[in-house]
């Protein structure tokens, strides 16, 4: 899922492109992308770009008479910049903004369509698409600290709650505890002052480089690979890889459709989080340390 970096560099990227431009059109390949009836989708057509900004991991494209396009590229969805009235692309692409610069056009991946497109009318009904999480990279301690004990949560929940925390998903929020050398299944209401600390600084720290590096990759050009999985990351889509900080394999807790990767040796003090695809499974088989599943390994 692009997160508060992609979504910062996607939006750096569009406004040399499209402020002051004049949306000409929307098509929309697939209509299950666009999310609201009122007002109608024919009404931003012609208006111009006033604006750009981000709601947590939304883009927001601001337009005349208080018109704005909200977008949630969701876990798959991606943008494209092509030359004026570029094609939709068959399989992935589902829409299209029509400028007189060029094309912004959305894909999105798999069978499952999640990303979406609000048009919304004034100030108030912008609002009501914000989850209402805080911008950490606006916040002091102690309001980071409110915001993360508002709910008892492990903290890789807390960190990718939008109503918590603005735009960390779960690629970031990996590098993030790990940086901070705490795990992800620690509560948030059992942190102390210095983990939150240590917590805040990691978070903010992360975010800031990964925009930088972001923004250095893309250039004078446009994101194209934008992808949860990058080289440079320590823990996260590294699992068995050796930790940058300690050489110890990277593990895993698989959920859902998602996974959390962490070092046990940084982060748990060597101790092996239950991993649900596994653990189930293998019950009394599953070690509960690096040292007794390096055991098991060389036995």
């Amino acid at each position: 899922m692009p997160e508060l970096p992609d979504v910062v560099v996607y939006l750096e990227c569009l406004g040399p492109r499209i402020l002051t431009q004049r949306l000409e059109r929307v098509r929309l390949r697939s209509p299950f992308f666009l999310r609201s009836v009122e007002p109608p989708l024919a009404a931003a057509e012609g208006r111009r770009v006033t604006g750009l900004r981000r709601l947590g991991k939304r883009l927001v494209i601001g337009l005349e008479a208080e018109l704005f396009l909200v977008l949630h590229l969701m876990i798959a969805g991606r943008l494209h910049w092509r030359p004026p009235r570029g094609r939709i692309p068959g399989r992935l692409g589902i829409a299209a903004l029509d400028f007189p610069t060029g094309t912004l056009l959305v894909t999105e991946a798999g069978t499952r369509k999640r990303a979406s497109l609000h048009l919304a009318r004034g100030a108030d009904a912008l609002a009501a698409l914000d989850p209402g999480g805080l911008e950490v990279l606006e916040t002091d301690l102690p309001g980071f600290r409110a915001a993360l004990t508002r709910e008892n949560h492990t903290l890789k929940r807390a960190l990718t709650d939008p109503r918590l925390l603005a735009g960390i998903g779960n690629a970031y929020s990996d590098e993030i505890l790990h940086r901070a050398r705490l795990s992800p299944v620690k509560l948030t209401r059992q942190l102390d002052d210095d983990e939150s600390a240590r917590l805040l600084a990691a978070t903010q720290a992360t975010l800031q480089e990964w925009t930088e590096r972001l923004r250095a990759e893309a250039g004078d050009g446009f994101p194209e690979k934008v992808t949860a999985f990058r080289d440079g990351m320590t823990v996260h889509g590294r699992y068995r890889k050796p930790c940058p900080d300690c050489g110890s394999p990277v593990q895993r807790i698989v959920y859902a459709e998602n996974e959390t990767n962490y070092c046990a040796r940084c982060q748990t003090g060597g101790v092996l989080l239950a991993d649900r695809s596994l653990s189930r499974l293998l019950k009394d088989d599953w070690p509960r340390s690096l040292e007794e599943m390096e055991g098991g390994r060389r036995a």
